[in-house]
């Protein structure tokens, strides 16, 4: 453990911090997905899932249990996905299935993963119990905090000019860039230049890269050139999220992570989770958190009940209204809100709207409120666009089979 209580490996002791960035970032490690045998280790309870047993397991996560068939789900249907999953050569470690507050399904498997320090991907057991890395699964999450803290009053109201909020950034002195307001930053329009990788660019570079080595975000974020005016075009970018980290931290004389466990983790129950730091250690807000998959689903749970968690009001409901309902659209996905994804999926020939957290790799929690319905999935193809492929499969695979 680190002085900030966080997990370092071996590699991350050995080779500077500055350097594997340099090299995981420019140049992601795509493995070959592994053909799964049989595993010849003994299954212990929490462990990786027996073959066609895909019943969510007791624990001690306050995680409400469900049968399929209770739930308005074909049960018949779901076990057969989920075989093809556990059968699959795709480097998929988890899918989990919740649906009307309760977890109905929920399958571990072994297969590659690298965290974002490592120089090369390994082979993992995954379990109930194991933290995964969600890399931009964690953008959402921090839109999910700035709500929560501007409902208590302690951020600035999202038609604020960032300017105001830093003076000292000579950057932000020309007319376009005054124009940029925590608004844009949410919805990634601030009209900035930025590349990096996402649902709806391929990108052989990104500038996620300097902005770990940045020592501010906002420094490194603002001097971008303009390139739209603000509210006028998508441009995917860490750095817009980083900058809402630094306006909480700022705001509040709180950490990230601080914020984090005070106002969602510990209400939800969280307690065993990591937000990995940047080089001068500042938890990297758009890709550095690690969550075990079931507490992911809380998040899906909690936002598909209004906000709520077991009678309790975590995140304000016009907030997560709002962070689901698009600001843009963003061909060829659909839009985005505050920080979240949404989409369209087809059920008994109806569109019906998804909401998604997405991380590189494969990292996904998908909601369809209409149907009371999440689905959680985890993988370690970071870097290789095709793994939205079988995620979008098992998406519309676990839809087909509600039946009400």
């Amino acid at each position: 453990m680190n002085d900030d209580g966080n997990r370092v490996t071996l590699s991350e002791r050995q080779i500077p911090r500055r350097s594997l960035l340099k090299t995981m970032l420019a140049a992601p490690l795509v493995l070959a997905a592994p053909t799964f045998a049989a595993l010849d280790i003994a299954r212990a309870a929490g462990s990786i899932s027996p073959k066609g047993v895909f019943t969510p397991a007791p624990a001690a996560d306050n995680l409400a249990i469900g049968a399929p068939a209770d739930l308005g789900i074909d049960s018949k249907a779901l076990q057969a996905m989920l075989e093809g999953v556990q059968r699959s050569t795709a480097n998929i470690h988890s899918v989990l299935v919740l649906r009307h507050g309760k977890l109905t399904a929920e399958l571990y498997r072994p297969g590659f993963d690298r965290s974002i320090y490592s120089l090369w991907a390994s082979r993992r057991q995954f379990a109930q119990a194991d933290l995964h890395d969600m890399r931009s699964v964690s953008k959402s999450i921090v839109g999910l905090l700035y709500g929560i803290l501007l409902d208590r009053g302690e951020v600035p109201g999202i038609d604020t000019s960032v300017s105001s909020l830093y003076p000292e950034c000579t950057a932000l002195n020309d007319t376009a860039r005054r124009a940029i307001c925590v608004r844009h930053l949410l919805t990634m329009t601030a009209g900035l230049e930025w590349t990096e990788p996402s649902p709806v660019r391929r990108a052989s570079s990104t500038d996620e890269i300097g902005l770990a080595l940045s020592p501010c975000a906002y420094s490194y974020v603002f001097q971008r050139d303009v390139v739209a005016p603000p509210g006028k075009l998508f441009t995917y970018s860490g750095g817009l999220t980083a900058v809402l980290a630094e306006i909480m931290e700022r705001s509040t004389k709180r950490s990230l992570r601080q914020i984090a466990e005070q106002n969602l983790f510990v209400p939800l129950g969280i307690t065993d989770w990591e937000w990995v730091g940047d080089v001068y250690g500042t938890p990297m807000a758009a890709i550095g958190l690690r969550l075990r998959p079931r507490e992911l689903m809380k998040l899906g749970a909690m936002m598909l009940a209004g906000g709520e968690w077991q009678g309790r009001s975590v995140v304000p409901v016009d907030w997560i209204a709002r962070s689901i309902t698009p600001s843009i659209m963003t061909a060829p996905i659909g839009g985005y809100g505050f920080q979240w994804w949404s989409m369209t999926t087809r059920w008994k020939d109806r569109d019906l709207s998804v909401t998604a957290a997405i991380g590189n790799g494969g990292q996904r929690l998908f909601l369809v409120p209409d149907l009371d319905l999440a689905v959680v999935t985890t993988a370690g193809d970071y870097g290789d666009p095709a793994i939205a492929a079988p995620m979008n499969a098992i998406l519309h695979s676990v839809v087909t089979t509600m039946s009400a």
